[in-house]
C-alpha cells in the first residue's frame, strides 16, 4: 500500500484524565481520549480485568479496550471493573457539547429531498453501510491514535445542525474538510477496509476502514479510490482521492467515526487542526 509523502501534520492522542476524576488505578493502567460527548475513551486494563459499560461487557485486544459516546449521549455513564472477586463501579459525568446551527439555501429539491425513484437504490445502499459497520473485529488500530487523514480548510463540524433551503435536517456527524480535487486521503489509523464504493447516492465514493472493536471510520464524496474491501492498511496509506461526489457542493472530505451504534466527533480523535 502506497504511504503519503508528508505526514508531518499528524498528531496522536496524549493521555488525559477521565471527568470527573481518574479511573481505579487497581483496574486500569492508562487511558486516552475524553469522557465527553462525541468523544471515544481507550482503556489500558491490568491482567484479568474486565469492564462494562452501562451493564454490557466491553470486549479486549492485548489488555485494551474502547467506549464511544454519540452526540447526545446520556451524562451519566456506568463502568464497572472485576478483578479477581473484586469490584467496583464507577459513575462518569460526560461533558455537554453545543453544537452550532448550520443553514445552506439555494440548494436543488433533488438535493434536499431525493426523489421517489431514488429510494430503492437508498434503500440497498443502507444495508451495505450497516453490513460493513456491524463489524467488531480483533485488531488494535484504534488504540494507535489518528491522524488526520488530508489537510485542508475545516467547514463543517461534527454535531451541527443542518437547515436545507430553511428545512431542517439530521445533525451532520462528520467533519468536513475542504480541499482540491484529487489530493491525497490517507488512513488515519490501521485497520481493514469493509466497504469500498464509488458511486453511492449520497456519499458518492465511500470507503469504510474498520480499526477493531466496532470502531468504524467512513470517507466520503471520493473522486478515485485506492484500495479494495479486504485490504490491510497502516496509518499514512493512500486510501482515496478528494473529489466532489454523490450529494456534494464542491471538493471536500466528510471524515465520519463511528464505535458500534453512536457516531463520534473525529476533531476528538486527532487533536490540532488539519490547516496548520
Amino acid at each position: 500500500m502506497r504511504r503519503a509523502a508528508s505526514l508531518f501534520f499528524a498528531i496522536l492522542i496524549l493521555p488525559l484524565a477521565a471527568a470527573p476524576a481518574d479511573l481505579p488505578r487497581v483496574f486500569v493502567k492508562a487511558q486516552s481520549g475524553q469522557f465527553t460527548q462525541g468523544g471515544m475513551v481507550v482503556l489500558h486494563l491490568h491482567e484479568a480485568v474486565s469492564v462494562t459499560l452501562n451493564g454490557e461487557t466491553l470486549p479486549q485486544i492485548d489488555g485494551r479496550t474502547v467506549l464511544g459516546f454519540g452526540r447526545d449521549a446520556d451524562l451519566r455513564q456506568q463502568l464497572a471493573f472485576t478483578r479477581m472477586g473484586k469490584s467496583q463501579s464507577v459513575s462518569v459525568a460526560l461533558k455537554p457539547r453545543q453544537y452550532n446551527i448550520q443553514r445552506i439555501d439555494g440548494l436543488p429539491p433533488a438535493m434536499v429531498t431525493p426523489p421517489d425513484e431514488a429510494w430503492p437504490r437508498i434503500i440497498a445502499q443502507a444495508k451495505l453501510k450497516k453490513k460493513a459497520r456491524a463489524i467488531a473485529s480483533k485488531q488494535n488500530g484504534f488504540a494507535e491514535g489518528f491522524v488526520w487523514p488530508i489537510r485542508g480548510r475545516i467547514t463543517g463540524v461534527y454535531g451541527s445542525q443542518r437547515f436545507y433551503n430553511g428545512e431542517a435536517r439530521r445533525p451532520h456527524f462528520g467533519i468536513d474538510i475542504a480541499a482540491p480535487r484529487g489530493t491525497e486521503v490517507v488512513a488515519p489509523a490501521s485497520g481493514t477496509v469493509t466497504l469500498a464504493e464509488p458511486d453511492m447516492y449520497f456519499e458518492g465514493g465511500l470507503v469504510f476502514i474498520d480499526h477493531g472493536l466496532s470502531v468504524t471510520s467512513a470517507y466520503m464524496h471520493l473522486d478515485s479510490l485506492k484500495v479494495k474491501v479486504g485490504d490491510k492498511v497502516k496509518s499514512g496509506d493512500v486510501i482515496a482521492t478528494v473529489g466532489s461526489t454523490g450529494r456534494s457542493t464542491g471538493p471536500h472530505l466528510d471524515w465520519r467515526m463511528f464505535w458500534r451504534g453512536a457516531r463520534l466527533d473525529p476533531a476528538l480523535l486527532a487533536a490540532g487542526n488539519p490547516n496548520q
